[in-house]
């Protein structure tokens, strides 16, 4: 498994179907050596590479900020990962740096099609990524998602006394910290 730690300038294998990049290391070389067939590319900007012409591609124009309803894209980026692995492919999802959006996606396909709660699913997604971070609003999400799925979360999140801190707590009773501008 490829362990990243450069950023975006790196892809990094979730899985043997599944890398999750910045835009910065999307290139010919790369997307060949890897054998993708399909991107998922997470925001407004990123163009579609040109020197893709034969791969599928599929756009969720959607900021990093924690109102953003992510969640509304959940099922259809997890359905067209799943789509993809079926039929033999290889799916690419990005954002700009690899961190938030691209990673919470990945982490939903995890929970939904690889049978892990959301706590192994971002601790997986870690691992080999160890730069993600998903906002606030996202982990927000993902724990609603999680209870839509399983009946219960393995992830909570509760205020610090320091403002716009907040710290997610794992049922293993494991918990970082992380800033975050949203009302729970």
């Amino acid at each position: 498994m490829f362990v990243s730690h450069l950023g975006d300038s790196c892809i990094s294998s979730i899985l043997d179907h599944l890398y999750l990049s910045g835009a910065g290391a999307i290139s010919p070389g790369i997307l060949k050596d890897k054998s993708i067939t399909c991107i998922i590319n997470v925001t407004h900007t990123e163009e579609f590479p040109t020197f893709l012409a034969e791969a599928d591609f599929l756009r969720i124009g959607i900021d990093d900020t924690p109102r953003t309803k992510i969640s509304d894209h959940f099922d259809t980026a997890a359905d067209k990962i799943k789509l993809v692995k079926d039929t033999g492919g290889k799916v690419l999802v990005h954002c700009v740096q690899g961190v938030s959006r691209s990673a919470s996606l990945c982490i939903v396909y995890l929970m939904k099609y690889e049978g892990m709660s959301l706590r192994k699913a971002y601790q997986h997604v870690k691992k080999v990524r160890p730069i993600i971070a998903p906002n606030i609003g996202f982990w927000k999400q993902m724990i609603e998602y999680e209870t839509q799925i399983y009946g219960k979360s393995t992830v909570t999140i509760e205020r610090t006394k320091h403002k716009f801190h907040y710290c997610i707590k794992f049922d293993d009773k494991t918990s970082f910290k992380q800033l975050g501008f949203i009302d729970l």
